[in-house]
């Protein structure tokens, strides 16, 4: 360290800011264990055990609740987790630098428009009087109302988190396949490999690293399917399908006051997610031998 002491103060202000800002509040959980109150405080409001976690699991709409956020991200995480590494080899494959570049810019332009913007976009694109239902009406006759249909929200969300975050997550494939030696290429191409064949037993057995540990991370989030967009997203008819945890702590720790029960949920939320990322890390290492940790 003492060698080394310049790196070491580099890497301070970002640990400060991790411990302050991530470490430091975890005593917040504690409330999920009391009755809370606001004039009492954490240490002086009275204690309930478990009965918040007893509350929630036992709700009337908690299989719903449950359900929907299982349902978006691994419908997601399987639709949208091949789409960034097929970009990333179809990129691979574009040899002028410049037609790549500006098809780069295309692509990872989504990634920086707002959620709020783009649910509004949604809104307009997809109302009885926007562009989709004027082709729609053109064919049928009829529009179809897609923000007040349950059976449409599921679509919606994961197709639009696809074309907004696709682009830039291709970002980390395309940096690795820089590191694919080209001499391979050139020898396959000479013993007569197809592009095809060239792209399976090199380029992805480059990327198979990348997409593991991508792949442990996108389990480990998989009880966090984005508050915003879901909750922008939401009608007074789509709660059926649009009702996530996140979206159901805010609406019962927030507005309505309850904050441990709020924190109960939200707790148990994040335990969902550490078991699934602890099992999808040591699957992959036993399958893959790669690993996060």
């Amino acid at each position: 360290m003492k060698k080394n002491y310049m790196l070491y103060l580099f890497l301070l202000p970002a640990v400060s800011l991790v411990f302050i800002f991530n470490y430091i509040p975890m005593y917040g959980v504690l409330i999920a264990f009391q009755d809370f109150s606001v004039t009492r405080g954490i240490f002086g409001s009275g204690w309930v055990g478990l009965d918040h976690f007893r509350s929630f699991l036992t709700s009337p709409n908690f299989f719903q609740i449950f359900s929907n956020t299982i349902k978006l991200s691994v419908y997601g995480l399987i639709i949208g987790f091949p789409v960034p590494v097929l970009l990333a080899l179809m990129l691979n494959q574009v040899r002028r630098s410049k037609i790549k570049k500006n098809i780069q810019l295309i692509i990872y332009a989504p990634h920086f428009i707002s959620t709020v913007v783009i649910a509004g976009m949604i809104f307009i694109f997809l109302s009885p009087a926007g562009p989709v239902n004027a082709l729609i009406t053109q064919f049928t006759g009829n529009p179809i109302s897609f923000m007040s249909n349950p059976d449409y929200f599921r679509s919606i969300f994961i197709i639009s988190g696809i074309w907004q975050g696709a682009g830039f997550s291709s970002i980390v494939y395309v940096a690795a396949l820089s590191n694919a030696d080209p001499q391979l290429h050139d020898a396959a191409t000479i013993d007569g490999a197809s592009l095809l064949q060239r792209t399976w037993h090199i380029d992805i057995q480059v990327l198979k690293p990348v997409m593991a540990v991508l792949f442990i991370l996108a389990i480990g989030g998989i009880m966090g399917v984005g508050f915003e967009k879901a909750y922008l997203l939401q009608t007074d008819m789509n709660i059926p399908a649009s009702e996530i945890i996140d979206t159901y702590v805010y609406k019962r720790g927030l507005l309505s006051g309850d904050w441990s029960f709020g924190a109960a949920v939200g707790l148990f939320n994040t335990v969902i997610g550490l078991i699934l990322l602890v099992t999808a890390n040591g699957i992959i290492k036993k399958l893959n031998g790669e690993t996060l940790y």
